[in-house]
């Protein structure tokens, strides 16, 4: 009695369930086409920024050091004086050049007169062909006194420019390493180091892989990766994520891979007009890793993992779901490429995928997908 009991209540809410089932009807889920778009693969590198050119600062010229002439870390222009040597020696020395030119100058205008009447008095027999002689080798003696006078006037104005030690380039310049009242030695003497900052560059490795697709892309367009480096444009993040990407390009490559790490170097170049970037930064690069081509893009929640497959949920007119084998590849625009599974013409399952499983029918709502997924 009790077993029949229990054998109809069982009954019961099978056909209650069943009923409630048929008027819900089959579970709604939201349905697109793929994105298709002309898209460009990036590939990701850290690297580090570098400045394009950097000095250390040294005198040519010995002597004490008279002033410093800049603030520490600020930015300095080509040709602004930096330091300041004591200038009374190089001076005093300047004046003696300019009184020996005087004199060379005196007694060359003598040697060249005493010639020229000597020349004209031989020819009447008045004088001796020896003294003419004589009086032409006083002459050139003369002549090499003044150009050596000369030569001296030269280092003496040099020595006196050198006492002024001026930025052999435009950038940020670090603390001066030598104070007022120092002695400095010529060629020797470390006094501070300056450093480029607008341009800048951004070195990055690649390794073999990555270095044959790049040749390949290059080749496809004319060039080698060396030369066609420039025509290649890249971005470059910072750790701050609130500084949007920054543009460049590459415009250099080394001319071998390092057999020791298997590795190329790869310089990008960079505008820093507001000073941002700064030498010693690490940054991510993103290179385009492909030629432009037609890509299929879906969004990332369309994708479902089955064991060590992604599959994407396919639902036709009458809304039967069938699964569909990707293969997934990076993501561009917001959304993920999908490489090898689908030509662009499936309706897949983009929101509701838990309520699509493989062989169920479901309600879909077809809407479109936007060119670039919003945040």
């Amino acid at each position: 009695m009790h077993y029949a009991t229990g054998l109809v209540s069982a009954f019961t809410l099978l056909f209650l369930w069943t009923q409630a089932l048929a008027q819900n009807g089959p579970p709604p889920v939201t349905v697109a086409k793929p994105v298709v778009k002309t898209i460009v693969e990036d590939d990701e590198f850290v690297g580090r920024f570098d400045a394009e050119g950097q000095v250390t600062v040294r005198a040519r010229v010995s002597g004490y050091l008279e002033e410093v002439h800049f603030s520490d870390g600020g930015l300095v222009e080509k040709g602004q004086i930096l330091f300041t040597i004591d200038q009374r020696q190089f001076r005093t020395a300047l004046r003696q050049a300019q009184a020996q030119i005087d004199v060379a100058q005196a007694t060359f205008d003598f040697a060249d007169d005493q010639l020229r009447r000597a020349e004209a008095l031989v020819t009447n027999g008045n004088i001796s062909q020896s003294a003419v002689d004589s009086r032409r080798e006083a002459y050139l003696s003369a002549q090499g006194a003044l150009e050596q006078a000369r030569a001296a006037l030269e280092l003496a104005q040099l020595d006196v420019e050198y006492s002024q030690i001026t930025a052999p380039m435009s950038g940020r310049i670090g603390q001066a390493l030598v104070d007022a009242g120092n002695l400095v030695e010529a060629n020797q003497t470390q006094l501070t180091t300056i450093v480029s900052s607008d341009p800048i560059y951004f070195y990055f490795d690649i390794d073999e892989r990555y270095f044959l697709a790049y040749a390949r892309d290059a080749r496809a367009r004319g060039a080698s990766l060396q030369e066609g480096a420039g025509q290649l444009k890249v971005k470059v993040s910072l750790s701050d994520e609130s500084i949007p990407p920054l543009d460049g390009y590459l415009d250099f490559s080394e001319n071998r891979i390092d057999a020791a790490t298997g590795t190329m170097r790869v310089r990008a170049v960079l505008d820093n007009p507001d000073d941002i970037l700064t030498p010693g930064l690490f940054g991510r690069v993103n290179v385009p890793g492909s030629l432009p081509y037609e890509g299929i893009l879906v969004p990332d929640n369309a994708v479902v993992a089955d064991q060590n497959r992604r599959l994407v949920m396919s639902v036709d007119d009458a809304g039967n779901v069938t699964p569909l084998p990707v293969r997934p590849g990076p993501r561009i625009d917001g959304y993920r490429v999908i490489r090898e599974g689908l030509d662009g013409s499936e309706v897949i399952v983009v929101e509701g995928i838990v309520r699509a499983r493989p062989g169920s029918v479901v309600a879909p709502e077809l809407i479109e997908l936007p060119p670039v997924a919003g945040n």
